[in-house]
């Protein structure tokens, strides 16, 4: 069987891409390559391996995979979606400036203003919904444009096209993390981004089992200077995490078609509920940049915001408590339903008045719907509110 499925529709790929059966037996699975060296038959002659930080051939078979499901020439894949965001940044040297939103996963904030900004990198927080805000922001130090669409937890969305307009005109790297649509709702690298990142644990992984992150390029010369900090830092995830998640891709096709469904009753469902405030959700006509969310995605997503009227953190608290079908819990993408409280779990680090000012009130949880039955989930969220 060819290993080029390019050419190919998208569940196809996702099942068949990177997945050769294994020559030695014939196994249709990936085998796990539990090993952590490999043996040459001369000093700096071998296989193609010779230790397995740097290179393993579940984890090629992974990166192959992905870099196909995003139409890619090159993936590496690291061990946490942290892991690969770090990598990004260690491109860049003392006095490089990086321009990215205000609406940002906790993590990537922690990261930027707590590690990286003691190198004397220095990072612009700015409105990125009207991409012609970016140019403002643009000097001779900047190097690096950090999109993420839509963003968490409030679903901004950037226009990834516009902006990579920008970041070629300004010879400037874009890099967009991919997470909240997954490569089946979104293909940056289509629109002319540089670097799509994922925080493989959520949609790609599917499963709630593993950490990994990943990032897919096209340029070969990004790519070398990824690929030397990959092997010479070391953040790389083993086999067994690999094979997991070429196991939960073969699935994500169908997943996301559940997630996009369920996601749609779920929303609508709560822009109608009399103690919902407000609803950030990209697929309803009203959200903002709705029609770009329209042309560069194909649906979207299973990933919701909402303010409850009562402000206290009580309130808040007692209701994200309430629940049975959703499980109060981190992370997202997964089969199963969570809810999760931002302000507290994966936006604590960010100082409260900058939370506010991008919306991530104490009054305002977050939903990653599921694929359980649509009625169970509806039926949960009515008792949770009632």
């Amino acid at each position: 069987m060819s290993n080029n499925f390019s050419n190919y529709k998208f569940g196809t790929k996702a099942i068949h891409a990177g997945a050769d059966p294994d020559p030695s037996t014939g196994a249709i699975m990936t085998p796990i390559f539990q090993t952590s060296t490999y043996t040459q038959e001369s000093p700096g002659k071998n296989k193609g391996y010779s230790y397995a930080r740097g290179k393993n051939p579940t984890r090629d078979a992974l990166q192959k995979n992905i870099a196909a499901l995003e139409n890619g020439k090159h993936c590496l894949c690291f061990s946490s979606g942290m892991g690969s965001i770090d990598a990004i940044i260690k491109m860049l040297r003392p006095g490089d400036e990086v321009i990215t939103g205000d609406d940002l996963y906790g993590g990537s904030y922690r990261m930027f203003t707590k590690v990286f900004a003691n190198f004397g990198i220095k990072f612009h927080f700015i409105n990125m919904t009207t991409a012609s805000n970016i140019e403002k922001h643009i000097n001779s130090n900047t190097k690096l444009i950090w999109v993420e669409t839509p963003t968490n937890p409030t679903m901004q969305i950037m226009d990834i096209e516009a902006c990579a307009k920008i970041a070629k005109k300004h010879k400037l790297i874009l890099a967009v993390d991919n997470t909240f649509a997954s490569p089946y709702l979104q293909n940056p690298l289509a629109l002319g981004a540089d670097i799509v990142m994922h925080s493989v644990t959520k949609y790609l992984g599917g499963h709630s089992d593993v950490v990994m992150g990943a990032l897919v390029v096209n340029d070969n010369t990004i790519y070398e200077q990824l690929a030397f900090i990959h092997n010479s830092c070391g953040a790389t995830p083993g086999p067994m995490d690999c094979f997991l998640v070429m196991r939960g891709i073969k699935t994500l096709h169908l997943r996301m078609e559940r997630h996009c469904f369920n996601g749609r009753q779920v929303a609508e469902y709560l822009k109608t509920h009399p103690k919902i405030e407000k609803v950030y959700w990209p697929g309803f006509t009203d959200h903002p940049n709705h029609d770009i969310a329209k042309k560069q995605m194909r649906d979207f997503g299973g990933m919701i915001s909402f303010v409850l009227k009562e402000k206290s953190i009580e309130n808040t608290f007692k209701l994200a408590s309430s629940f049975k079908v959703f499980s109060l819990a981190e992370s997202l993408g997964g089969v199963e339903s969570l809810i999760n409280h931002p302000a507290t779990m994966t936006h604590a680090s960010i100082p409260k008045a900058e939370r506010d000012k991008a919306g991530v009130t104490d009054n305002l949880l977050r939903l990653s719907v599921g694929v359980e039955d649509i009625e169970d989930i509806l039926e949960d969220l009515k008792q949770a509110l009632a």
